[in-house]
C-alpha cells in the first residue's frame, strides 16, 4: 500500500558528495521513524541514519560528520546528503519508512527498490 521511491544514486570519486531522495506514497497517518540502511556484497545490510517523529537523528559510527539525514513530512521524503564519500561506502542504499496507514492506522514498515552507490576512482 506505502509504497517508496529512491533516487539520488550513481558513480562519484572518493571525496566527492551524494543527495538521496526517498519518497512515499499512499495515505499515511503517522510516520514513526525513517531510516537509510546499505548493503554491500557479502555483508549485512545495516543502519546508515534514521531520524524519528520527535526529530532524533542517529548515524552509523562510520558516516558520522559526513552523512546528514533530512525530511520533509509535507512531501512524505527523507533524503540523506552524503559528503567525503569513501570506498567504503559502496553499497545498495535503501529507505525505510515505519508508520500507520490513513485511515485504518494499520503499521506498515516499507522499504524502497535501493539505489546504488560506487564510490571509487
Amino acid at each position: 500500500q506505502v509504497q517508496l521511491v529512491e533516487s539520488g544514486g550513481g558513480l562519484v570519486q572518493p571525496g566527492g558528495s551524494l543527495r538521496l531522495s526517498c519518497a512515499a506514497s499512499g495515505s499515511i497517518s503517522s510516520i514513526n521513524a525513517m531510516g537509510w540502511y546499505r548493503q554491500a556484497p557479502g555483508k549485512q545490510r545495516e543502519l546508515v541514519a534514521a531520524i524519528t517523529s520527535g526529530g532524533s537523528k542517529n548515524y552509523a559510527d562510520s558516516v558520522k560528520g559526513r552523512f546528514t539525514i533530512s525530511r520533509d513530512y509535507a512531501k512524505n521524503t527523507v533524503y540523506l546528503q552524503m559528503n567525503s564519500l569513501k570506498a567504503e561506502d559502496t553499497a545498495v542504499y535503501y529507505c525505510n519508512f515505519e508508520g500507520r496507514t490513513w485511515p485504518a492506522r494499520t503499521v506498515f514498515n516499507s522499504w524502497g527498490q535501493g539505489t546504488q552507490v560506487t564510490v571509487s576512482s
